[in-house]
């Protein structure tokens, strides 16, 4: 009962899309309330284990660690986590997430970073784990709230991806830091330890914290591929490391916490596109993630292999080519890659073309080309396409009318439900599991998912030993309190989401997109007139204008929705009733109308005028 009554609270929480000011004041119920009973009788039989004293660094017994992850406890997006103990705090990464259906209009969700902001004096540092969108992407909004200059600390292409991702929003002389795997930062007394994991972007990275309230491992987006593109494996002897000095909390990425086995090799995605790219007749056009660069390498690799050209198109995929070619990361020779503007006049099956659009996205490169609205690149018959991507969760009609669109062209169109072309960045739950084993947290936080899969994650860390009492689910804006006497729940912090509507950031209401809602769903209706409040009386005819709406057009559907419209408002004015009274009945009469002859109960917008 108790668990449903916070599993009730949170999800209150959800809708609201804010957390208030609460004190927390007693522990989470023990995950095995909510697990089966052979997982109650196994931990019961089972030692606590002693709390690891770490060797390096001396414990302060006032200190305390606050850990209050701001985003990605909700959704795979906008992840960002702050570290603060005495006067220094840390934020690790600044991530967004892309809209979906329930948010119309809107380009791009941010996590509310508030808290940051109102303790932007203590803040020492920001930590970038990575390149991919859902940890970098509210950077640029954060620096331009932030009254002063914060340090940045990344790997290489990371920062490189990071400065390409500045210049566009106009914002100078951010100081960025390029930090390594082995290297340690002091951020006050806070230390943080990067070390190599491997994931679907290269030069990711996860860190560990110390502090003197005790140590904390982030372990990043990660997954153990044992033959990686780029030979840099997840450090297994980090890991192992930290264990031995002790690892007092551990968060984990939970994406793939659902899946029971063990993700498979990058590898395997090139050996299935050559095959494709060898047998293919006309041209071929591989969509995927401009941030993908392994992905971008084995299209690359692939199409010289079997003696075709790479052309390159869509402005994130251009962009992050250009990057990952200057710094390093990508290795194509100039001879092989060319402009997609010469590609008129080449025979179709000399070239590859690598696109954004994996996404189903509107107005994206494979969008334009399936559609006929490509400046340079048109699809035929017996051409090949490729989609090197999992449609994000919200994603996948968008994907499917573009693949219709494709399909109705008459090309030959190649998916993970049809070949091997795409596998994920992140651990299935088998390798989640070995790392939660090498490494043996005291306590465990899963992150980077939505509820299903962090349960999912939470259970695999009972699996491996973690007591039920030392697994905490969080809420975004929830905290956990590390100190040498133990961990607790802290006190939360304003969260929620910022929406960004086209240069308006933070401005889009809840109520804005209800009304974009119900215009796409119903239409739109208004009712202008003019009234003498002080004769009462109406004194112009009432216009009603309607669209998207059935018979909107039809002249007796008109006349009777402002005969009834008039009606209404004459009665309100006889009755000396006020203004807002006037115009809900006017708004009443016309939806009473609407609904008996439509069943349509459309947006409608009342402009009264008194004189």
């Amino acid at each position: 009962m108790a668990q449903e009554k916070t599993e009730s609270k949170n999800q209150k929480k959800r809708n609201n899309e804010t957390v208030k000011h609460v004190q927390l004041e007693r522990k989470r119920p023990k995950l095995s309330k909510v697990n089966d009973s052979k997982q109650s009788n196994n931990n019961n039989s089972k030692k606590k284990p002693r709390r690891r004293k770490p060797a390096q660094e001396k414990r302060d017994p006032k200190a305390v660690l606050r850990i209050i992850p701001l985003g990605g406890l909700d959704a795979i997006g906008k992840n960002m986590t702050v570290f603060e103990c005495k006067n220094d705090m840390v934020l690790d990464d600044a991530g967004l997430m892309f809209p979906d259906d329930d948010h119309p209009g809107i380009d791009l969700i941010l996590p509310d970073y508030t808290y940051v902001l109102e303790n932007a004096d203590k803040l020492r540092g920001i930590i970038i784990t990575h390149g991919h969108e859902d940890h970098t992407g509210a950077l640029p909004y954060l620096l331009k709230d932030l009254d002063r200059q914060v340090p940045i600390y990344a790997t290489k292409l990371t920062l490189g991806l990071i400065e390409g991702k500045l210049k566009e929003h106009k914002i100078k002389n951010a100081k960025l830091c390029e930090v390594k795997p082995g290297q340690v930062i002091d951020l006050g007394c806070i230390k943080a330890e990067f070390f190599s994991v491997n994931h679907s972007i290269p030069d990711a990275v996860g860190v560990f914290y110390r502090s003197p309230a005790g140590n904390v491992l982030h372990m990043g987006d990660f997954k153990l591929d044992q033959s990686p593109i780029d030979g840099i494996q997840t450090d297994f002897a980090a890991l192992a490391r930290f264990s031995k000095e002790g690892v007092d909390l551990m968060l984990s990425d939970s994406t793939n916490a659902t899946n029971p086995n063990f993700t498979p090799s990058e590898a395997e995605v090139g050996k299935a596109l050559d095959t494709i790219i060898s047998g293919a007749k006309g041209r071929v056009i591989v969509a995927s993630f401009a941030s993908h660069i392994h992905r971008m390498q084995q299209i690359c690799d692939a199409a010289v292999k079997n003696g075709r050209k790479v052309a390159v198109t869509g402005r994130s995929m251009v962009q992050n080519t250009d990057i990952a070619r200057r710094l390093g990361y990508l290795n194509i020779s100039d001879n092989d890659i060319i402009d997609a503007y010469d590609l008129k006049g080449m025979p179709p099956d000399s070239y590859v073309v690598m696109c954004t659009g994996s996404q189903g996205e509107p107005l994206s490169a494979l969008a334009r080309i399936a559609g006929g609205n490509h400046k340079t690149i048109s699809i035929e018959e017996g051409d090949t396409v490729i989609i090197s991507a999992t449609p994000v969760p919200g994603n996948e009609k968008a994907v499917t009318r573009v693949v219709n669109s494709l399909a109705k062209i008459g090309a030959d169109v190649y998916d993970k439900s049809r070949a091997r072309v795409h596998v994920s960045g992140h651990a299935g739950a088998e390798e989640l599991k070995l790392v939660l084993s090498i490494v043996r947290p005291q306590a465990f936080l899963p992150v980077h998912g939505e509820a299903t899969h962090l349960r999912a994650h939470a259970n695999l860390a009972k699996d491996t030993g973690v007591e039920a009492e030392n697994i905490y689910i969080l809420e975004n804006g929830e905290s956990i309190e590390l100190s040498p006497q133990g961990i607790k729940i802290g006190e939360a912090v304003p969260s929620g989401i910022v929406l960004v509507d086209g240069l308006s950031v933070g401005d889009t209401s809840e109520a804005v997109l209800h009304e974009r809602s119900s215009l796409g769903a119903q239409g739109v209706a208004s009712i202008a007139c003019a009234i003498d409040r002080s004769k009462h009386e109406l004194i112009s005819p009432v216009v009603v204008e309607m669209h998207g709406i059935p018979g909107g057009d039809d002249h007796e559907l008109v006349k009777a929705v402002q005969n009834a419209v008039s009606s209404a408002i004459k009665r309100s004015l006889s009755k000396q009733e006020s203004w807002k009274e006037t115009k809900k009945v006017a708004r009443s009469a016309l939806l009473s109308v609407l609904w008996e002859r439509t069943n349509q109960r459309p947006l409608v917008i009342v402009n009264i005028l008194e004189l």
